[in-house]
């Protein structure tokens, strides 16, 4: 996956300024007494940029409703309407918000509530802001969109003339989408709507012949881009109808957007590459009724929400983790390797909180592992299946043991890392220099990659990592028995 564009300061400031409550109107935190399957749950707003994932019927949307709900132009009816059939328990439903609001309070947070009680929704006092909301239905071609069925009589005369699109809306459409559209025009439709009408070198084409991607951006930045200064934008599945890069790119626009117009946005999404741009404050899951936050991929959500097709799921708290317990039991375990997954779940506490929950639910049908890192503060315990990698630091540890014997390994170790033999001298010199300046251990990979010839971090890891399993026979035999013996329990 390609990194992203945005730079950690953007990130650092923005979180900082949600913090410092610079804002003249934000959302900080919603506490859910009851909605749907949700109750006594509260999620914090701290980054403007904030994506929701969960599996199918997880609640996602009804997070999203929640957030919009703390305002005045969306109607609860919006995402929680109430049929004459099936809803009778909606009665007790209630959200606790606290905002920021200069306008009504320049100095402390604004507290409002919506409820459901005697058949309606209740909210006194609700606050103002500029919602945008942008649905499933956006990216319905415009040929099926009964409102522009005129266009497509003969005897249709359109008034308004055609105008190129504004050139701040090219520009970021471009840059999502990966493609010109400065040369394209938009018209005037109706009362307050406008059509869109492509062109290429050759000749031009109407909306009806654009993919929905293309025009659901197009329409979506057009409003995003007018839209004033703190307002609140919600999207429902960010990635429907584009790219795994254009969405990407979507939501690095949206951080943008946070920075330059202080604009708050949450989204629904089921994409790693929403999520790729994104700090672990801004990732909150739906779970069984429970929001998590932290920076789950997509995968791992898979498996934390008990959706795995294999015998074993093993949770470790990150990346790197995962890689180097990975990389024992691809060496270790033979044809079992096959039937392990091995997820990261962002943080020691999520990890070992995970694989206890799975244990005491007899709904789900496989066993799991927990793997903490050797400087974790959580207890290990082989006999419940919480079991801590050796040393302290992880990526420290692993470097350091090869440093130890790299007499021996430098070789292999040098052609592993994809250089040529006689570039073993090079390697051994990076290594000595790497081990004395490195302050940041999580860095230690990437700086040697890129003192040897800018050779991967990924390649770089896994070199190193073969080695060490190689070298520590002992406690990969011990995970790997560990691993085979929940794995003939299922």
């Amino acid at each position: 996956m390609v990194a992203s564009e945005i730079r950690h300061s953007t990130i650092s400031d923005l979180l900082k300024k949600v913090r410092e409550h610079d804002y003249g109107k934000y959302l900080l935190k919603a506490s859910v007494l009851k909605i749907r399957g949700f109750a006594e749950e509260d999620i914090t707003f701290e980054f403007p940029v904030t994506a929701l994932i969960g599996p199918n019927g997880s609640g996602k949307s009804s997070i999203l409703g929640v957030a919009g709900c703390a305002y005045k132009p969306v109607k609860p009816g919006t995402f929680f309407p109430k049929s004459t059939v099936g809803d009778e328990t909606m009665g007790g439903w209630r959200v606790e918000y606290e905002l920021v609001d200069k306008q009504l309070n320049p100095r402390q947070l604004t507290k409002r509530t919506s409820s459901f009680r005697q058949a309606k929704w209740v909210r006194a006092d609700v606050a103002d802001r500029e919602v945008l909301f942008f649905g499933i239905e956006r990216t319905v071609p415009a040929g099926e969109k009964t409102r522009y069925k005129r266009l497509m009589q003969s005897s249709y005369v359109h008034q308004p003339p055609l105008a190129k699109i504004a050139a701040s809306v090219a520009k970021q459409v471009e840059h999502i989408l990966g493609k010109a559209v400065s040369e394209y025009q938009v018209t005037k439709y109706g009362a307050d709507d406008f059509f869109l009408v492509g062109h290429t070198s050759a000749h031009t084409y109407s909306e009806f012949h654009f993919g929905a991607g293309e025009s659901s951006i197009i329409r979506m930045v057009t409003r995003i881009e007018q839209a004033p200064a703190n307002s609140l934008i919600l999207i429902e599945e960010i990635e429907n109808g584009l790219h795994p890069i254009a969405t990407r790119r979507m939501v690095e626009y949206l951080i943008d957007v946070a920075a330059r117009k202080s604009i708050q946005t949450v989204f629904t999404t089921h994409s790693d590459y929403a999520l790729s741009p994104l700090p672990s404050e801004a990732i909150w899951a739906a779970i069984d009724g429970k929001l998590k936050q932290g920076k789950l991929s997509v995968e791992a959500l898979r498996a934390v929400s008990g959706r795995v097709d294999k015998k074993l799921a093993i949770f470790v708290e990150d990346e790197f983790a995962k890689a180097w317990v990975d990389a024992i039991l691809r060496e270790r375990l033979g044809p079992d390797y096959d039937q392990i997954e091995v997820h990261s779940v962002h943080g020691d506490g999520n990890a070992v909180s995970t694989h206890r929950g799975h244990a005491k639910n007899p709904a789900i049908n496989f066993k799991s592992l927990c793997v903490i890192d050797g400087d974790s503060l959580q207890q290990d315990n082989v006999d419940d299946g919480v079991i801590r990698l050796p040393g302290l630091q992880p990526e420290r540890t692993v470097f350091d043991s090869i440093n130890d014997r790299l007499a021996a390994d430098l070789a292999i170790l040098t052609v592993s890392c994809q250089r040529a033999p006689e570039a073993q001298e090079a390697v051994r010199q990076a290594m000595d220099e790497v081990s004395r300046t490195n302050r940041d251990p999580h860095l230690i990979f990437n700086q040697l990659g890129i003192k040897i010839g800018f050779v991967p971090e990924p390649i770089v890891r896994g070199a190193f990592l073969a080695l060490w399993v190689r070298s520590n026979a002992e406690f990969c035999d011990h995970l790997a028995d560990v691993a085979r013996r929940s794995i003939a329990a299922t």
